[in-house]
């Protein structure tokens, strides 16, 4: 068996937001089977503070910080008729060192993670190439569209429509395409060209969790947390990125207002790095606090009450759910951040769709001790049962050609 060559759009290190901790457990297990040699970026100075992680997992790496400012990207795109977030993540130096490494190395499968980094797989290759594409990005960016007006809307609607081109165009040339959940890869299908859809080799590889790290019995509460009013409810992740943004500003002006007109003490803490200044302007509006980023997540789950995810634009499995079950919250959530998951609604989670419905299922389930613990156990012991990364991650092998490999755990 040949060597493996491993393109992502981000470090896979360290596994603290959703596409890095796929990424994470996804290289690692690559590294399990084969000699993996990773070209990636980084997009700040922590993620530089990783190298050295990454270098302990690849046979050879290179990692780049990604500088290319968006009107850039956006002037390339324009007049190249490509996608911005191609553009945004096209290196020349990466290039070269992909080439390089092609031509030094016996590799025989690339291994392609986001789609912004199928740009680099040579047409003259001729080894195997999976393509995780994790979500339909298209998809999200009509969503973005559809929502937008003026000028903003037509640049979503553009990019989700060069980007649906760019994703027929991966799909065609990979020997594997996979998505985050059946659904995701059912709407990937549904936007190829029909003659594609037919022969198309689309594949659903979820997420898993590490449930012997996200438990509550092994970290303390955030003394933070607890000091605030109660019920306290949590949302967790990147909160630069829009459809967080939206969930939170969401959450503030339309649902927290209902909670707390019932609960006056009810608080919200949102809790996640770069946290634009739309929502730092909202720290201390009804309830809520932006904590921003921190080293662990696990003891602001632990010092929750329930977790709140209203997002309104999802897009595959959100691992903030995951976590948030693994650690015994009760967690109310719109039918799209549910996507993927096959918990029982009503009893492991609790589906909402609408403000009201939503304050609604807060209150009722905040009200009493003793459902909140029958809750938040049920989805613990689901996760426990369900949910792990050597299920997620089974198949993977077969995915790229070699399934008599086994995975062999990576420290």
């Amino acid at each position: 068996m040949g060597e493996i060559l491993f393109l992502s759009h981000r470090i896979p290190f360290p596994p603290d937001r959703g596409d890095k901790i796929r990424s994470h457990h996804v290289l690692k297990a690559l590294a399990g089977m084969a000699p993996v040699h990773v070209a990636t970026f980084a997009d700040d100075e922590q993620d530089f503070a990783s190298e050295a992680d990454l270098a302990a997992i690849a046979a050879s790496h290179r990692l780049l910080r990604r500088t290319k400012p968006l009107p850039l990207a956006a002037f390339e795109a324009l007049s190249g008729g490509k996608p911005v977030s191609l553009t945004a993540f096209h290196d020349r130096r990466l290039k070269a060192w992909v080439r390089d490494t092609l031509r030094d190395r016996d590799i025989d499968v690339i291994y392609v993670f986001s789609g912004q980094m199928a740009q680099y797989v040579p047409g003259t290759f001729t080894g195997r190439v999976v393509a995780d594409l994790v979500d339909v990005d298209s998809a999200k960016f009509d969503a973005y569209g559809a929502n937008a007006k003026g000028l903003r809307s037509w640049i979503d609607r553009r990019e989700g429509r060069v980007l649906g081109a760019e994703e027929a165009r991966i799909v065609r040339r990979a020997d594997a395409s996979l998505l985050i959940s059946p659904l995701e890869a059912e709407l990937l299908l549904s936007r190829l060209p029909p003659d594609l859809a037919v022969s198309a080799k689309v594949h659903a590889m979820g997420n898993g969790l590490d449930s012997t790290y996200f438990d509550p019995a092994v970290v303390k509460p955030e003394p933070r947390i607890v000091q605030s009013g109660g019920p306290r409810i949590i949302f967790t992740g990147q909160m630069d990125y829009a459809p967080n943004v939206a969930a939170v500003l969401r959450a503030i002006d339309r649902i927290m207002p209902a909670v707390r007109s019932a609960c006056g003490h009810a608080s919200l803490h949102v809790v996640g790095r770069n946290p634009v200044d739309a929502l730092l302007a909202r720290d201390g509006v009804n309830g809520t606090r932006i904590w921003g980023r921190v080293d662990d997540i696990r003891p602001w789950l632990a010092g929750a009450d329930l977790a709140l995810v209203p997002l309104e634009i999802a897009r595959g499995v959100q691992n903030k759910v995951l976590e948030a079950m693994a650690m015994e919250l009760p967690v109310i959530l719109t039918p799209g951040a549910a996507n993927g998951i096959d918990a029982v609604n009503g009893r492991d989670f609790h589906i909402a769709d609408g403000d009201a419905a939503m304050a609604g299922a807060i209150l009722a389930i905040s009200q009493s001790a003793a459902r909140r613990q029958a809750k938040g156990s049920a989805a613990r012991r689901w996760i426990v049962e369900n949910a792990s990364w050597p299920a997620a991650l089974a198949r993977l092998p077969e995915f790229i050609g070699r399934s008599d490999a086994r995975m062999n755990a990576v420290a």
